[in-house]
């Protein structure tokens, strides 16, 4: 179901002057629907910390959430399972050397990096946020169909949950 378990990871994203900024995101597991994700010149704790309470703020996950990670010293920090502990959440990570145990983050990187990356590099940290906005929130949330989820797009794929779980209620109601 939506909001079972979410996956996260941090990558790098190229700038044209050669450096590089750092973008964190939560995915959902069941839909691959991106629930939070965060931008930055920096990829300190904070970047998956605000990436997590985005994600949280907007879907209002309930206690018991799994949220999974790679071994990234982010999700080690103090503040961050300060995070977890108050919102009730269950702390998943991948192994030691075990890229496969979080392959679903992996291959959102994969896509996104196939995706947006193929002309190159960003001007700036505004031009990659507005860029990458645009990506997630308006494409690869709402329109972008994944092989996985049917040929549907993530909002659809909850939709299509949604819908059922009403009429499964609907129909013990009526009995």
């Amino acid at each position: 179901r939506p909001n079972q378990v979410w996956v996260s990871d941090i990558t790098y994203i190229p700038m044209q002057n050669g450096k590089w900024v750092y973008l964190a995101a939560w995915m959902d597991r069941y839909s691959r629907k991106i629930v939070g994700w965060n931008l930055d010149v920096h990829m300190r704790e904070e970047l998956v910390l605000k990436a997590l309470q985005n994600a949280v703020d907007r879907y209002k996950p309930s206690h018991g959430l799994i949220v999974h990670s790679d071994r990234g010293g982010q999700y080690f920090g103090n503040r961050f399972r300060k995070l977890i502990d108050k919102c009730l959440f269950r702390q998943s990570m991948a192994g030691k050397k075990s890229a496969y145990e979080n392959a679903h983050a992996e291959s959102l990187w994969a896509t996104i990096k196939r995706e947006m990356l193929e002309k190159g590099s960003f001007d700036s940290l505004e031009d990659a946020q507005t860029e990458l906005f645009d990506y997630i929130e308006v494409y690869y949330n709402r329109i972008r169909r994944h092989s996985a989820l049917g040929y549907e797009s993530p909002e659809k794929f909850e939709q299509i949950y949604n819908q059922n779980e009403l009429l499964i209620l609907q129909s013990k109601l009526s009995v």
